[in-house]
């Protein structure tokens, strides 16, 4: 036997409650219109909230990693240049000596 629980797909959630964001609307209005209960529908907007921050702080943790690369990349590729330009003075000013 079922445990007597709606399931509901996660866009059906998202459209839930992506309807509160619309102008006049309040948490037992929509849920009343949906047929649900407003802790029902808090506890999804919540979760989604929950879930957008979550990929936010991953994204600006793997902004940060990529960051940190770069700039090392960026430090070594300056030393190979000061290298480079300190042979090439070298070579240039040895050119016509015998």
């Amino acid at each position: 036997m079922g445990t007597g629980r709606s399931k509901y797909t996660e866009e059906y959630k998202a459209a839930a409650v992506e309807r509160l964001y619309e102008p006049r609307a309040t948490l037992g209005k929509v849920a009343k219109e949906l047929g649900l209960t407003p802790t029902q529908l808090k506890m999804w907007r919540l979760e989604i909230e929950a879930a957008g921050s979550v990929e936010a702080k991953r994204r600006q943790q793997a902004d940060a990693a990529e960051l940190t690369r770069l700039r090392k990349e960026n430090k070594r590729l300056q030393e190979e240049n000061e290298i480079l330009q300190k042979a090439s003075a070298f070579f240039a000013s040895r050119v016509g000596k015998p």
